[in-house]
């Protein structure tokens, strides 16, 4: 991103001075159907989000030593899960 350029900076294409001052006018309620209750029957209601993990993780804080901890980031992307993987096998 360019230093110069604020992200705040976008400015948006509609002119929301001439929505506000919109009168809305009986016609156009005409041109809207009326809510039956076969419509509101059809209605369905997804609800957003993540499913709920059923194991789910926490967070912690450990220290490893610099080699080991490279030796795990060097086998490429997905290194957390295959070390969760390797620590949650039970030892024998």
């Amino acid at each position: 991103m360019n230093a110069s350029k604020s992200a705040s900076a976008r400015k948006s294409k509609t002119d929301l001075k001439r929505v506000d001052a919109h009168q809305i006018s009986a016609s156009e309620y005409e041109e809207l159907p009326e809510l039956t209750d076969e419509m509101l029957a059809r209605g369905t209601f997804k609800k957003a989000g993540r499913p709920i993990a059923t194991n789910p993780r926490l967070q912690v804080t450990i220290r490893l030593p610099a080699d080991v901890l490279a030796a795990w980031k060097a086998t490429g992307p997905g290194w957390q899960t295959r070390m969760a993987e390797r620590l949650s096998k039970p030892t024998k």
